[in-house]
């Protein structure tokens, strides 16, 4: 990479199944680069069918960071894996590398480029009581609990998000204000002081869609089945994230027997679908000045890309 690159970074954002993983390699190979993760189910252990994590062929072709690092058991939030990325950016840095950051995770880049919040820490009382109403009375009566302290939440989490929920309750117990106002009231920063390119691929609906479809039946193809069966068999939290990720759910319910394969495959490829849909509208209209591609992976739009990345290194 010239020298002109440095302490910059590329960022290839983009709903499921758009083909950003591919761009990204591309990218990285042009523009002798590392790739960083930035999908918040890719970052555990266990699970690199089911997540479409990079094939060993990917990455023996160009050096992957931040892919299966956490136990399942573990949650990991945008602030930990913000730390993360901005340590793997330096070394690329240090290595005369480009970084490329790449995921669908919204809310783990725009913390990279723009910063969150910096809220006051909970006190371990505080959160350890609302957690224990949160398993004692049921995510209804804690969402319940939130809608009548701090209606503006309310309205804004979806009510059966246990881990939102709490967090809201917790930041109202311990200053006093609504979530929704600290952001307001605390104008967020960025860690890393770097230039940043940020590129999201969205092919057209109707192309996603076929994709995500396919790329349920290549999972199954694949080995999908017996990845949920053992992490069925760590008996983890339902809570965790990993437990949570895109098919884990619907396959779970064919392994424990409580639904067809048929059923478990239409149900996990409409939950799919629909969070694609959701993603695009985050990448639209919460992250700041993104280039939206509104094209499927091939080699002209790679080529555009790369045009758009020589200019943004020689600046």
């Amino acid at each position: 990479m010239a020298e002109t690159g440095k302490n910059k970074v590329v960022v290839i954002g983009g709903p499921t199944a758009s083909g950003k993983s591919a761009t990204a390699l591309d990218v990285a190979q042009e523009f002798n680069g590392v790739i960083i993760n930035a999908d918040s189910m890719q970052i555990y252990k266990g699970l690199p069918v089911v997540t479409a994590c990079p094939t060993p062929e990917d990455e023996a072709r160009i050096p992957h960071r931040l892919y299966q690092v956490m136990d399942p058991a573990e949650t990991c939030s945008a602030g930990l894996w913000e730390k993360m990325c901005i340590e793997e950016i330096n070394k690329a840095w240090a290595e005369g590398k480009l970084p490329v950051v790449t995921g669908g995770t919204g809310l783990y880049i725009k913390t990279l480029v723009e910063g969150i919040s910096q809220l006051p820490p909970i006190p371990d009382d505080i959160r350890n009581a609302v957690r224990k109403r949160g398993d004692e009375d049921g995510v209804e009566a804690l969402y319940k609990e939130l809608c009548e302290k701090d209606p503006e939440m309310g309205a804004r989490l979806k009510p059966r998000d246990m881990q939102r929920i709490c967090r809201a309750l917790e930041v109202l117990e311990t200053t006093g204000k609504s979530l929704a106002v600290l952001q307001r009231e605390i104008k967020p920063q960025p860690v890393l002081k770097a230039d940043y390119a940020t590129h999201v691929i969205m092919p057209p609906r109707d192309i996603l869609y076929g994709r995500c479809d396919k790329r349920f039946d290549i999972m199954l193809d694949q080995g999908a089945i017996e990845e949920v069966r053992a992490l069925e068999a760590m008996k983890l939290d339902p809570k965790v994230p990993a437990m949570k990720a895109l098919g884990v759910p619907e396959l779970l319910s064919y392994v424990r027997g409580q639904t067809s394969l048929d059923e478990a495959r239409e149900k996990a490829q409409m939950q799919t679908r629909r969070f694609a849909k959701r993603q695009c509208t985050w990448f639209r209209n919460q992250i700041s000045h993104p280039k939206i591609h509104s094209a499927q992976y091939s080699e002209s739009l790679c080529d555009e890309i790369y045009n758009i990345i020589r200019q943004f290194l020689l600046t």
